[in-house]
């Protein structure tokens, strides 16, 4: 069995992050967009192939109209 390379912190902000997203009614392709980015970039941020910097999950809150603390939590 291969052992995650995440803590069970980032594997539950992983899955807030999707959450959010969803629960806003976008898809990853709106949100590529909306960063001017493309969707793969979304996906990999998603599924935890691209870690998410502080600068990032700020502009991923206000698009989803989440405060910071909601992915953190």
């Amino acid at each position: 069995m291969q052992k995650s390379i995440y803590t069970e912190e980032y594997k539950a902000f992983l899955i807030r992050i999707k959450q959010a997203r969803k629960e806003k009614g976008l898809t990853q392709l709106d949100v590529a967009e909306l960063l001017g980015k493309p969707q793969s970039y979304i996906a990999k941020c998603e599924n935890g192939e691209r870690r998410v910097d502080v600068i990032e999950l700020v502009e991923f809150a206000k698009i989803y109209g989440k405060p910071i603390n909601y992915f953190l939590e």
